[in-house]
């Protein structure tokens, strides 16, 4: 990949610099679903942070043409300086039960939460679930535009306490241990140029996304679906940070390649490959896909927070192997009919 953007000096220590260029092609047969949130702070480090998600399913016929099957946005407001508070929730479909997640926090117990005010949403409206199921996540991953927009310590109630070996970027003697111990601060993740993930060729390739302005963030996924008595699926996972001078660059992300067995819903395969990870002792935790061998997609939310924890593991990389439990949802909508329609929302 040809860098376009000006020099900068590297973390010594930085992990895998290889992200993906471009997407796959869309093949017959197939459903594509994409996500993003914004992670945006509009008034300044010190105000409220913004995260404005949405999603969208594609389904691609025998025939190659493309119809929309599923769209969903939210829009959500966080006092990330103040103990992280959920201050605003709006949702596309909208859902008034949601209306209770106000006020309380936006990571501890907030996955709970939504699931006991809105019980049905995972079951009939799977793609606003997956958005609003990453918010406790983003909310912590958009303190790296805080620590990289400052010098010296960086305070943020709430937010959840730096554990200890809790994945491989926080063990014992790593990069982020011994800079915190040293400096009271987290080194500052220094990743590279993010290249499109967008195709030319094909504009359905991925749902419209707005510019980031400097010091947004944003995390995106791409999970390909193809059905068969064993299901290929095929996905990204991308978390970007928009430098000062405009140039947006890769803090995580990695690629998944699984085969489920449809009849018994199970995982036949699962294999994870770091693209790009910030520190030298990351790349290990990909290693862990490989456990979810034999587990059953139900419930495989719930299992891979509980289970999935300790230096040969990865928080983000979690994150991607728990959106494996919609792959049930995608196939399902893979053999409904439905009216044809093209729509690059």
């Amino acid at each position: 990949m040809v860098m376009t953007g000006p020099q900068r000096e590297l973390h010594p220590r930085h992990g895998t610099h290889e992200p993906t260029v471009g997407s796959p092609a869309r093949s017959p047969g197939s459903i594509r679903r994409t996500t993003s949130i914004d992670m945006l702070r509009p008034d300044g480090l010190d105000g409220p942070l913004v995260l404005a998600g949405r999603g969208r399913d594609l389904l691609t016929a025998a025939d190659g043409t493309a119809r929309l099957v599923a769209k969903a946005s939210c829009r959500a407001v966080v006092d990330y300086t103040g103990g992280w508070a959920l201050r605003e929730l709006t949702t596309e479909p909208a859902r008034p039960q949601l209306a209770a997640l106000i006020g309380g926090s936006a990571s501890a117990g907030f996955r709970g939460r939504l699931n006991e005010s809105d019980p049905s949403l995972a079951a009939r409206y799977n793609l606003l679930h997956l958005l609003l199921d990453e918010l406790p996540v983003v909310t912590l991953v958009s303190g790296h535009a805080v620590n990289a927009g400052r010098d010296g310590r960086v305070a943020s109630p709430g937010r959840p306490t730096f554990r200890e070996n809790q994945c491989a970027g926080f063990a014992t003697g790593g990069t982020i241990m011994v800079e915190l111990r040293r400096d009271g601060k987290t080194p500052v993740v220094t990743g590279p140029e993010a290249p499109r993930l967008s195709v030319v060729r094909d504009p359905l390739a991925w749902h419209g996304t707005e510019p980031l302005p400097p010091g947004a963030m944003r995390r995106v996924r791409r999970t390909d679906v193809r059905p068969g008595l064993r299901a290929i699926v095929d996905g990204l996972f991308r978390d970007s940070y928009v430098l000062p001078d405009g140039t947006e660059t890769v803090i995580h992300e990695y690629t998944l390649s699984a085969e489920v067995d449809t009849s018994a819903g199970s995982v036949v395969s699962c294999e994870a490959t770091p693209r790009v990870l910030p520190w030298t002792e990351c790349p290990v935790a990909a290693a862990s896909a490989t456990r979810l061998v034999g587990q059953p997609l139900a419930d495989l939310r719930r299992r891979v927070r509980e289970t999935f924890g300790g230096t040969d593991t990865c928080t983000h990389l979690n994150d991607m192997l728990r959106g494996l439990a919609d792959v049930p949802a995608l196939l399902s909508t893979l053999a409904a009919d439905g009216p044809a329609e093209a729509d690059q929302w």
